[in-house]
């Protein structure tokens, strides 16, 4: 990407606020219109999901690379750097993108919040059981591996996008975290009481296992394609 730096920052708070204010307010809508079949809450938050993560990628892959999550910020820096290109990414590029993500999955939160007229709270919704966080590790594990495989193979965004995007909707179903996989997404919402929420409490584990599922996925990436492609 040769867009400067403070678009791409751009690129990444609106990419991640609108996948937040996606996240908690299709939650919201399916509690709303679906009350007590969680089955089908689920199914209709995932679908709102999987649709819009795929346009958002597509449209600000183009500026930014559309990461949209630490982990693949700071994977993609160490990976730059280790295939022999360290100039792509460097520190600074990598925390200006992370405390964009961060501000706009808060961003994010509230603004759902405020259009559905909820109080913006933390959520009291804990999730950090040892099955749970297991799943996590393994979503967060899948999740670079697509994204990092697909890229060093060569695939063009056309493909990785609703790849991509389908992956989190079947990681969302198959795990039993709910495959959050993005530290800057659990942040935003944390700072929802919803459906889509998740407690402070439980934010520190859920972040340890996404950093292990995240260092796992990246290795096994490298591991299956070492070499990337020169598309």
């Amino acid at each position: 990407m040769n867009a400067p730096l403070w678009r791409r920052a751009l690129a990444e708070l609106l990419g991640t606020g609108l996948l937040v204010t996606i996240v908690i307010g299709s939650g919201i809508v399916a509690e709303r219109l679906s009350p007590g079949d969680v089955g089908l809450e689920l199914f209709e938050h995932v679908f709102a999901i999987v649709l819009g993560l795929a346009v958002l990628i597509l449209l600000l892959a183009p500026v930014s690379g559309a990461h949209f999550n630490p982990l693949v910020t700071v994977a993609d820096a160490l990976l730059d750097r280790a295939d022999g290109r360290p100039g792509v990414h460097r520190t600074i590029d990598a925390v200006v993108r992370i405390v964009a993500q961060t501000a706009g999955a808060i961003a994010g939160a509230l603004l759902a919040n405020a259009m559905f007229a909820v109080p913006s709270a933390f959520s009291a919704h804990e999730r950090a059981a040892a099955g749970s966080l297991l799943g996590e590790v393994v979503a967060t594990a899948g999740l670079l591996l697509v994204v990092f495989g697909l890229a060093r193979a060569g695939y063009g965004i056309a493909v990785v996008a609703p790849a991509v995007a389908a992956y989190v909707g079947a990681a969302i179903w198959a795990t039993s975290s709910f495959a959050f996989m993005n530290p800057s997404v659990m942040l935003g919402r944390m700072f929802s009481d919803t459906f889509a929420g998740i407690a402070p409490a439980s934010v520190p584990p859920f972040l340890a296992a996404q950093l292990i599922g995240g260092a796992i996925g990246t290795l096994l990436a490298v591991l299956l394609i070492p070499r990337r492609a020169s598309a």
